[in-house]
């Protein structure tokens, strides 16, 4: 059941960076390899009608494609040491940060290949 799922999380995920014909298709498909790169084993989701997570031991991210963004929200974002800044939304929550990624940036590959890191070790059991 649980390969099932997750067959149809990436399927929803592929049809998503699909649909986005435009620089977010891009960015989503460029991040979600760092994502994998970041955390072998990692488990993508298909959550709340349309957003893609991937969870090891618990939420990573979510990623969301808006009009003008690529949003990467990490649930425990504010517990996570983000040494490279990547984090430049939802600073002043007690929980999430985000990453907002508009048109034309760039994805700092070492910076968010470790900021995944530190997320699932986050998320690993002691």
């Amino acid at each position: 059941m649980a390969d099932t799922a997750a067959r149809d999380a990436a399927a929803h995920i592929d049809a998503l960076i699909e649909s986005l014909d435009d620089w977010r298709g891009e960015t989503f498909a460029r991040v979600r390899a760092l994502i994998h790169e970041a955390v072998p084993g990692v488990t993508e989701g298909w959550k709340w009608r349309g957003s893609p997570t991937w969870e090891s031991g618990g939420i990573l991210v979510i990623g969301n494609a808006h009009k003008a963004k690529v949003k990467l929200t990490f649930p425990k974002g504010a517990h996570l040491d983000d040494p490279d800044g990547l984090f430049n939304a939802g600073l002043e929550g007690n929980a999430w940060r985000s990453i907002d990624l508009f048109e034309g940036d760039s994805v700092d590959r070492e910076g968010f290949v470790r900021l995944m890191r530190v997320a699932a070790a986050h998320n690993a059991p002691d």
